[in-house]
């Protein structure tokens, strides 16, 4: 893979770790979990909030700490969801009930990529948290993965015609 980030030692001894099966190597932690299981190996999910939205890998934090830098957030929490088609989506829960959620995606464009941008929203009152305090994950309701479906718009230009025309002969329609 690497021998580790350059001019970034701090990294490097975050991400590589000493290989525990040849002395003197080092090993990428990849944030992925596995297990043996008859002889291979199965894979579990993820041990930090890392998810893969359209091809781009994302950690769900730094969409979390761009709502919280907005007045109109009091709390605000990320997750993946699956859409209708079964693909990964961004969801984001935030407080006070009353934000105006045009206003945030206008104000996270500002700032981050059009691929990061949440396509589900839901407002709480106030977000669950767990008995330590943090954020209860578990707890967030189901976004309505309907209303964040959209509605259809047909063509209206030669080139969206055109496009439109190729996308059903691909997709045998």
């Amino acid at each position: 893979l690497a021998r580790g980030y350059l001019n970034r030692e701090d990294e490097t001894a975050k991400r590589f770790v000493a290989d525990p099966f040849v002395v003197g190597e080092r090993m990428y932690r990849t944030g992925d979990l596995v297990k043996w299981v008859n002889g291979g190996i199965e894979y579990i999910g993820r041990i930090d909030q890392q998810v893969k939205v359209r091809g781009y890998r994302i950690e769900l934090s730094e969409i979390e700490v761009q709502l919280a830098q907005l007045s109109e957030v009091q709390d605000a929490a990320v997750t993946a969801v699956k859409d209708k088609g079964g693909n990964t989506a961004i969801a984001a829960y935030v407080t006070p009930e009353s934000a105006d959620i045009e206003a945030l995606k206008s104000a996270l464009k500002e700032t981050l990529p059009d691929y990061m941008i949440p396509a589900f929203w839901v407002t709480l009152s106030e977000l669950p948290v767990t008995a330590n305090g943090k954020v209860d994950r578990k707890a967030l309701p189901e976004p309505d993965i309907e209303a964040g479906s959209g509605e259809y718009k047909a063509p209206t230009t030669d080139m969206e015609e055109l496009l439109a025309g190729i996308w059903q002969d691909v997709l045998g329609m």
